[in-house]
């Protein structure tokens, strides 16, 4: 399989224009992956263009393809949202990483009451950043078309004011209704995936959640890491709503 970049204004290039790696992109792709003249690569623009062609020019400092075709998908419906809770370690991060392989389109750091991990201000910014840089790295692994968002860190309070405008998920490992078993097809408000910290989601938490409007599920009758948690419940999702 060919190679694929990432260039935020290619999704501008027709077939027989050009598109021109620079900076990082392009010492990653000539320096890292080693792309040669000739070869063929993909590019997108992470909004749901994808380009084809073949390598004209390859150096550290730049990489030019010539556009051979174009492709563009719309962004999917309904979106599935992944509210990671914030854990130690890089527990949420390998979350973070297996979920945009997985198809998740945005995701959400969540300030869970149990929560080891703490984001002030500072962190938050870096986080964001961080999480951010995760995920396009992923998307391009995984040659995703749409490259998924990274919201703002959320409390519970404003989690539970965004299960009146979606259809919320929390994933609970003692609630009697399994996620298997529902029918996600039903309309086109985002599918909210909620995952808690190590320690789990706290009652109160809980209560918030469903008297807001969110519905407990289960995975199964393990009970799994948080780093697992959200990718396996995508994975799950992915199928339900027949993009596997």
């Amino acid at each position: 399989m060919a190679l694929h970049f990432l260039v935020e204004d290619a999704g501008g290039v027709q077939v027989g224009g050009q598109v021109v790696l620079t900076g990082a992109e392009a010492h990653h792709a000539a320096a890292v992956r080693r792309v040669r003249v000739g070869e063929e690569v993909t590019v997108g623009d992470g909004r749901g263009v994808r380009l084809s062609g073949a390598v004209e020019e390859a150096t550290a400092s730049r990489v030019s393809v010539r556009v051979t075709g174009r492709t563009h998908a719309e962004a999917p419906r309904p979106r599935l949202v992944l509210v990671q809770a914030l854990a130690k370690g890089d527990r949420d991060e390998l979350a973070v990483q297996a979920a945009t392989e997985l198809g998740v389109d945005e995701i959400v750091p969540w300030q869970a009451a149990r929560s080891v991990s703490r984001w002030d201000a500072a962190k938050a910014t870096k986080g964001v950043a961080r999480w951010s840089a995760i995920v396009r790295e992923a998307a391009k692994q995984a040659h995703r078309l749409w490259v998924p968002e990274v919201a703002a860190p959320v409390t519970t309070r404003q989690l539970a004011a965004r299960a009146g405008t979606s259809r919320m998920l929390v994933l609970e490992p003692s609630a009697p209704s399994a996620l298997s078993a529902l029918d996600l097809a039903a309309g086109d408000a985002d599918l909210v995936l909620v995952v808690g910290p190590e320690g789990g989601i706290a009652p109160e938490e809980l209560t918030a959640l469903t008297d807001a409007g969110a519905t407990l599920v289960r995975l199964g009758e393990t009970v799994l890491r948080t780093s697992t948690a959200g990718p396996a419940a995508l994975a799950v999702a992915s199928v339900r709503l027949g993009r596997w």
